[in-house]
């Protein structure tokens, strides 16, 4: 606890971020010192609204639930934002790797060499009319040997470059965009939602040697694939959290919310035999049993609106068996299974379902575990959960700030990147000259 009368830290940049989702829309502002140690200074969250599998669908509800979000997270932090990172986590998201190199003729890299190498590069981006939300060095080769982080000083005969490149379909990252706009915030960029949760809740060494995040959203549940430090492929299932939930409410003929509720206090992935001996209360205890709004008896229930918690896990079981083959069945395409298969890392708020690392695992015959943000200073102790972990991650990406191939060269910088940043053309020169010397 900080003695009476200490003077607060002091910050060099401080990032807004806001993950627009379909169950919950969430904002944090995070600071970053001189010494580039970072701390979240406030977070705010609420329901959702205008917003459904990723898609903007009622612009003016999805901008007020977003200014109320942002709100929340000025008044816990103290401080206000005027631009923000947001997440993308539909619009139809694609992931590809391009390679390109160069002749060096075996003499010394230079710096030089290596910015003429990403301009070349720069060609490679085949958007095919789509929008390209980022272009971003992985990692070098050195006469086709893999894995150079740093080529420069080195003697090569050909010196190449991977680039990952992610793309969106261009109408709805543009409606997530405006809704962000009309909220009265610019948009400093757009982050494809599994590398702003790959940034939170995997280790480098994880998306060095391959692994897979799986993040379950409300509606949408994304599967990456990562190796060699940077993502390699991408699936979206449309099944989310809120199928589970559907499934409750339709099978015991009750309300959505009530449905939540029990998926949340007693739903499990994993039954037990004390299941079927335990009766789990339909109404919540802020419902009145004899209020006409509760609305009837549950379908099996007793004469107190409690069911058997059994058949409520048979329900949240039957819906995961369909996501996980899914899950399976995307993981296999992108070739992330048998002999190849690895770690599978669980995020999202789906992933907070109790027992699901334990239901996945056994399905899918692989490792799992479950991913959470960094428990950063300052972060509230109900935030470092999947739920937010690309909230987090959006914040840990701004604070890295990777260099856009688009970037160098005097190129064109992200579409969706405000020309209004701090510092401006100098800054991005100064990132880009620290990449190069230090990175590079």
């Amino acid at each position: 606890m900080a003695s009476r009368g200490a003077a607060p830290r002091r910050f060099a940049r401080t990032f807004g971020a806001v993950n627009i989702g379909s169950f919950r829309i969430s904002a944090m502002i995070m600071g970053e010192t001189e010494a580039g140690e970072l701390e979240v200074l406030g977070s705010g969250h609420r329901k959702s609204a205008g917003i459904k599998r990723g898609y903007v669908t009622d612009m003016d509800a999805a901008s007020h639930a977003i200014r109320d979000a942002v709100e929340r997270a000025e008044k816990s932090a103290n401080t206000s934002v005027r631009s923000v990172w947001i997440a993308c986590a539909g619009a139809g998201l694609a992931s590809n790797v391009a390679s390109v190199d160069i002749e060096i003729g075996g003499r010394r890299i230079e710096d030089e060499d290596v910015e003429q190498l990403l301009i070349e590069a720069q060609a490679m981006i085949q958007p095919d009319g789509r929008t390209v939300l980022h272009a971003q060095p992985a990692h070098y080769t050195l006469d086709g040997a893999h894995g150079v982080a740093n080529p420069r000083g080195l003697h090569a005969e050909r010196l190449g470059v991977d680039i990952h490149v992610m793309l969106a379909d261009g109408a709805p990252v543009r409606n997530l965009t405006e809704a962000v706009q009309n909220a009265h915030l610019s948009v400093e960029g757009v982050v494809a939602a599994p590398l702003a949760a790959g940034h939170a809740c995997l280790t480098l060494e994880e998306r060095e040697l391959g692994v897979a995040l799986v993040e379950i959203g409300a509606d949408v549940t994304n599967v990456a694939v990562f190796a060699g430090g940077m993502l390699l492929g991408l699936q979206a299932v449309p099944m989310g959290s809120a199928d589970i939930t559907d499934a409750i409410a339709s099978g015991f003929g009750i309300r959505r919310s009530q449905a939540e509720r029990l998926k949340c206090v007693a739903g499990s992935a994993i039954a037990s035999p004390a299941d079927h001996r335990e009766l789990i209360p339909v109404n919540g205890p802020n419902d009145a049993p004899e209020d006409a709004a509760t609305g009837p008896l549950a379908r099996g229930a007793d004469d107190k609106n409690r069911i058997v918690r059994a058949e409520l896990v048979s329900v949240v079981t039957q819906q995961l068996a369909v996501l996980t083959g899914q899950i399976g069945k995307a993981l296999k395409e992108m070739g992330f299974s048998g002999s190849s298969a690895g770690q599978v890392v669980l995020t999202g708020g789906g992933a907070e379902l109790a027992g699901l690392a334990d239901f996945m695992q056994g399905a899918l015959g692989q490792p799992v575990r479950l991913g959470r943000p960094p428990q950063l200073p300052g972060m509230p102790e109900a935030h470092h959960a999947p739920g937010f972990a690309t909230l987090a991650g959006l914040c840990l990406y701004a604070a890295e700030d990777p260099v856009d191939i688009r970037a160098v060269g005097g190129g064109q910088t992200a579409r969706y990147r405000s020309a209004s940043r701090e510092g401006g053309a100098m800054a991005l020169a100064t990132r880009l000259f620290r990449a190069l010397k230090e990175n590079f």
